[in-house]
Order: structure tokens, then sequence, then C-alpha cells
């Protein structure tokens, strides 16, 4: 694995296929691993990758658990010997104190890579999410909002965004300095901006957030980046823009070139969708989807999260999903629809009824969906399948037995369609979609459905 470019860690499933996205079509072969792959293995069956990540569920992990689960993986990852590795953070900053929280996740990999400087890059333009002085910014369709008043994310069931100052946001978790380097910063010609960095460092800033609006700004944190990289390797927190930026630079330098675009795999007779998102962009495929024609399956979360029903419940949905199938139909199982839906406080209510915590809502949820598509693609012997909602997504693939992906068609910026990889022969080479709740058009699922863009 000499050749490796970078790796990463991604906080939740659906943000590690989006590095992958981003990656593989910016010229970096990637394959993403459900835990870091034996370097032996990798070399034998993936040779000509220049990027391996593992997914993970960190998004919704307290610090605690973050100590038990992220220091090994780390140090794996350390262990490949690439110059760059990558703690992938969603785009929104999902993160509290208690959940998700990125400035733990930022300690713990203090300890292993003693970095020099953390770079933060938070800011997607192909994802429209942006950063100006500090604070972050997303838009839905023509509107723009910052984040503290943005219709999803300031109401989010587990990490509400409160705050739209990143350095506000992130001093609540962690105590290390954050310096910024500003948009008018990022106009100062290269040699000077290397030295503001170079002296943020020397004030004591152990982490460096950057300002980023559009392409031009990637290119520039890129090459800043890039050029941090030294004896130890270089430890980056950031979303998938961070790859957008690295592969801008490395394009421009010929360290890597734009490959040709991926062939579309054409369409299915059906497809089984699992959600359990409640962003308003999936409510709305959910109801486009019914309206296609799709057979619709609403999942009573309470009984499904609890081990008292939770059989039954999936017994059900199976069959009836079976059925659907059976007649030519796609089928699309949900737990809510839009962040107003009243099934997720009932959900939250059982778990404290039940004595576990609410915010591990989409852990329980997940595993019981999982079980669920794994019963159905049993049985139905169904080629490709759909998850919604980054918790699900992370989840669910561990209940199929799933070992890697690989990237093979864009469909929505961070939510491609993926060959899986398995030691299970049933799931080995299924396709799937492992979605965000916040992206993708109102006809996404069809669009898998058709294996086309």
């Amino acid at each position: 694995m000499n050749d490796l470019l970078l790796t990463f860690y991604g906080d939740d499933f659906t943000g590690s296929t989006d590095v992958m996205e981003a990656l593989t079509l910016g010229g970096v072969p990637t394959v993403l691993f459900l835990e870091p792959p034996d370097p032996a293995f990798v070399a034998q069956h993936f040779p000509h990758i220049r990027a391996l990540g593992v997914a993970g569920v960190s998004r919704s992990m307290t610090p605690a658990q973050m100590d038990a689960e992220l220091p090994p993986l780390f140090t794996a990852l350390k262990a490949a010997g690439a110059p760059l590795f990558h703690y992938k953070i969603c785009s929104t900053f999902d993160s509290s104190p208690t959940v998700g929280s990125i400035g733990h996740a930022i300690e713990v990999g203090w300890r292993i890579f003693t970095p020099a400087v953390v770079p933060l890059l938070v800011g997607a333009p192909a994802l429209k999410r942006y950063v100006a002085f500090g604070h972050l910014f997303a838009t839905i369709g023509d509107d723009t909002y910052r984040l503290d008043r943005h219709p999803t994310m300031s109401r989010h069931p587990v990490t509400p965004m409160d705050e739209s100052d990143l350095r506000r946001h992130l001093a609540r978790q962690t105590p290390r300095p954050t310096g910024l380097v500003d948009l008018r910063h990022l106009a100062e010609p290269f040699p000077a901006l290397a030295a503001r960095v170079q002296r943020l460092r020397q004030a004591g800033c152990d982490i460096i957030l950057f300002d980023t609006l559009d392409d031009t700004h990637l290119l520039t944190i890129g090459r800043l980046v890039w050029a941090q990289r030294g004896e130890q390797p270089v430890f980056a927190v950031a979303s998938s823009g961070l790859e957008y930026a690295l592969t801008a630079y490395w394009q421009s330098i010929g360290l890597v070139q734009q490959p040709p675009p991926p062939p579309a795999p054409g369409p299915v007779k059906t497809l089984v969708v699992v959600s359990g998102s409640a962003a308003p962009q999936t409510a709305a495929q959910i109801e486009w989807a019914i309206a296609a024609g799709f057979h619709p399956i609403r999942l009573d979360g309470p009984a499904l999260i609890d081990p008292a029903t939770a059989d039954a419940v999936r017994s059900a949905a199976a069959a009836e999903a079976g059925r659907a199938l059976a007649d030519g139909r796609s089928v699309i199982l949900f737990s809510a629809i839009g962040p107003e839906d009243p099934a997720i406080a009932a959900t939250r209510q059982r778990l404290l009824e039940m004595g576990l915590d609410p915010q591990q809502a989409g852990a329980h949820l997940g595993a019981q969906q999982g079980r669920l598509l794994r019963h159905i693609l049993e049985r139905s012997g169904l080629r490709r399948a759909c998850v919604a909602g980054g918790d699900t997504c992370g989840y669910a693939a561990r209940q199929l037995g799933l070992y890697a992906l690989e990237y093979m068609l864009p469909v929505a910026p961070g939510s491609p369609l993926c060959r899986a990889r398995s030691h299970e022969a049933a799931f080995d080479g299924l396709e799937i979609s492992l979605k965000a709740g916040q992206v993708g058009a109102p006809n996404y699922f069809g669009s898998i459905l058709q294996g086309a863009v």
C-alpha cells in the first residue's frame, strides 16, 4: 500500500460513501471498508487503490464510546502509511458535547497522530455547504440558511445546531484553541497565506478552520493541507470538501488524472428501500416513490425497537414486502416521514420506558431495519437495494455482513450507487445506495431503480 495518498474514517456511513465518491470522481481509486483491512488482503484484492477508508458510526456515539472505538481504528489506519489521515465529519457539523463530539474525536486523534496542527475544513460547495467568517451555511433549493436557522439542522432530534459560529460550537467540545483563515486571507498570495497559517500555529492554535465558498478556495486549501505533510501523517478533520480540495490540487500538479465518467448499470425490475431518515428531503422522496407505484410499508418504530415486539414487526413487514415484490412492485419501508412525524417522539419515549438512552434511537432502529433488510434480500434474491438515513445506513450495512464498498454511479452528491463486497455469497456484488437523509432530488429512489442519473 505504498501508493496510498490518504486514509480516512467516516463518522457515519453516508459520509463515508461521500468521501469515496469525491475521491473516485477526482481520479483517486478508493475502497471503503467496514473494518480496517489486513494490508496483505488489500494488496491481493485491491492492488489498484490509492485511498482507503473505514465507515464508522461515531456520529451517534458518546465520548466514552468513542474512547473505546476510535483509538484502535485510528492506529490501524495510521499504520497503512498514507501521508494524510482524514476524520470525516458531516458538512452540517452534526455534533454535541455528549453525542458525536467532533472535539472529543480531535482529542483521541491528537493522542494517536500528535499533529502540529489540525486543519478543519467544513464547507463543501458541491453539497451546497459554505463557511464564511467562521459561520456555517447550507442551501435548500434557492434559499441559503445559517445553520442555527436551518429548518432541519436547527431542529435535529439528537444534535440540534443552535450555534452557526463553528469556533464557538467546537469550544463546547474541546478546550483546544481554534484559529480562522477567513475569506479575506484566502485571497492573499500563497506565500503570505502559508505564513499566516504558520503564525496561527505559533500563536497556539491547535486547530485551524478554513472559510470556504467556492472551488477556488478549495484549490488553495488543498495546496495548504498537502504542504503540511511530514514524518507524521497530517491529521485533518473535515467534510468531503477536503477530498474536493485535495483532488483539485493533485490534478493541478499532475499527481492524479481526471477519469472518464463511470458507465450506468441500467434498471432492475424491482427495488427495496429502507428509510430511517426524518429529513424533509427524504420525506419528499418517500412521497414521490409512493406516487410512482412503490408499495409503502410504515414501520412501527416503538414496537420495532422493543425486544418484546421486534420479531413480530420484522416478520410482518418482511411478509408484506415479499408479497409486493412477487407482484412486481418495488417496496419502500419507512419509520418516519419528515421531522414532525409523531413516530419520532414515540420511539424516543419507548426507549425511555425501557431504561435506554433516547438519543440512541438511530442505533436501535438502524440495527432492526438492517435485520429486516437482510431478511427481505435473502428471500427475494434482489440484487439492488437502498437505505436512507446516516445512522440507519451504518447499522444496516453491518447486519448485511458487508466488508467493503466500491463506487459505481453518481446519483446525488455524496450518495452514490455502490457495489458491496461480502464474504457471504448472497450479498457479494449487491448494488446498494446508502443515502444521507438531506440529499437527493425527489425522484432519487427512481434513479436508483433505473440505474441512471
